[in-house]
């Protein structure tokens, strides 16, 4: 699966820069004179300060495409299904128990292989942007390497987000489809609510009960920092999915 989704991967990202590189992001967006719905943030990773229609905006877009979204997915819902629920689910679950390997020990492992999957494939995502940008000096200019670099430590934050709650889940849960279910009501519809509280101002209140609200690389890209407090946020609350996960199994 992951000799699969790295060069995925790599070859979407690359095809960002290239894409950005090639057309400024402002005549992306000059129609009638108007500029990029409010909407759009969603879509740049940003929490309003970065649009869609900049350097930092069109890379970040890159960083939070349903199609940068599915990739991670595949690799947590997978993984975090094989942890646990897919023991369960088949019946073998007793025979991995009577090893002579703690409970504690077996998930931490199986948790520590969920985040280096995340973590290959973020840092295959920050270099490819990395190298892109540095190759293209309009790039260069507007997005110091520090923001890239901040982009992707962002990134890894915002795929502990989704580990934690899809871990509990499977030390909890009894079949394969309810990880996946989970992780992907996670990622996918947490996207959605973000969207639309951007959309629709009554919505707005929303936002907060979004993973993409707190994960914004355009934001990191355009300030050449990590965002800290944001950070903290997905932090924790994959924290939080985690130790449950222990008590659970």
């Amino acid at each position: 699966m992951l000799a699969g989704l790295l060069p995925g991967m790599v070859a979407f990202e690359a095809l960002i820069v290239v894409v950005a590189g090639a057309l400024a992001p402002q005549e992306l967006f000059s129609a009638g004179g108007k500029g990029p719905p409010s909407a759009y943030q969603a879509f740049s990773g940003s929490s309003g300060s970065v649009s869609i229609a900049s350097y930092p905006g069109q890379l970040g877009a890159g960083l939070t495409h349903p199609f940068w979204i599915a990739m991670q997915l595949t690799a947590i819902g997978s993984l975090a299904t094989a942890a646990v629920a897919a023991d369960v689910e088949s019946g073998t679950v007793e025979l991995v128990m009577m090893r002579p390997v703690s409970r504690a020990r077996l998930l931490a492992e199986r948790t520590a292989a969920v985040m280096l999957a995340a973590l290959a494939l973020n840092l295959a995502a920050t270099l490819t942007v990395a190298a892109g940008a540095a190759l293209s000096p309009d790039i260069r200019r507007a997005v110091p390497t520090s923001g890239v670099f901040a982009a992707g430590v962002m990134g890894l934050g915002f795929t502990l987000r989704l580990i934690g709650p899809a871990m509990a889940v499977s030390a909890a849960g009894r079949r394969r489809a309810q990880v996946l279910g989970a992780t992907v009501a996670i990622g996918a519809v947490g996207f959605a609510v973000d969207f639309l509280a951007l959309a629709w101002p009554p919505a707005a209140p929303l936002r907060f009960l979004s993973p993409f609200h707190y994960y914004t690389p355009g934001d990191a890209l355009a300030g050449g920092a990590i965002l800290w407090p944001r950070l903290g946020i997905l932090v924790a609350v994959g924290a939080l999915g985690i130790l449950p996960a222990h008590v659970l199994l």
